[in-house]
């Protein structure tokens, strides 16, 4: 009989075999640490439509629109410090033809409210950010280690990923943003099977 951590275990191999699988996913990882920059993690659509499409029978990078590269660094969060990250990053990524979108999650909080209309308690660390993800199915992460081992987040868990079932999470994100998403999703991957917003929820 399979024991619950040990299928736990399983999911989250079979979660990391998938996401190499494209080989954008996997340069990022490579080369991610010779940013420089603390807490950094691959996450959101870049893994999980990854697996969406290894599910679906589609190359491993079809409909990705971009990489999302995050990290913390609450020292300097200023928007200089994040754009020389970002353009370090432009130039570490430029032969894979992709785009690596990095953001430093220390300063979210600085332009959330201007962008969705609703103001953002300052995030404490990268997986901070990564829970307050508009859908639960995305809230995954990958990054490596200064021995280079790799690690996996996923707060909520396997299943809804492997089930193709989008989810919501209601703790910042506005109703508009996770339907907005989703629409987009479903005409990109129309397997998924879409959670409504709740009704009680903003």
């Amino acid at each position: 009989m399979t024991e619950p951590n040990d299928l736990a275990a399983a999911l989250s191999a079979r979660f990391v075999d998938i996401v190499l699988s494209n080989d954008i996913n996997r340069v990022v990882l490579e080369r991610g640490h010779l940013l420089g920059v603390p807490d950094w993690w691959l996450t959101a659509g870049a893994l999980s439509q990854t697996v969406w499409n290894s599910l679906s029978g589609r190359p491993p990078g079809e409909g990705i629109r971009d990489y999302d590269l995050f990290y913390f660094d609450p020292t300097d969060t200023s928007f200089e410090a994040e754009d020389a990250v970002v353009r370090r990053a432009a130039d570490l990524f430029a032969d894979t033809g992709a785009v690596v979108e990095v953001r430093n999650e220390a300063r979210v909080h600085l332009w959330y409210e201007e962008k969705f209309g609703v103001p953002a308690a300052p995030f404490t660390s990268t997986r901070d950010a990564i829970d307050h993800f508009a859908a639960t199915t995305c809230c995954h992460a990958l990054t490596r280690d200064e021995h280079g081992a790799l690690h996996a987040y996923a707060p909520h868990g396997y299943d809804d990923l492997f089930a193709l079932r989008l989810r919501p999470n209601p703790v910042l994100a506005p109703r508009e943003v996770y339907e907005t998403k989703a629409d987009r999703w479903a005409q990109q991957w129309p397997e998924l099977h879409i959670e409504p917003w709740p009704d009680l929820a903003p």
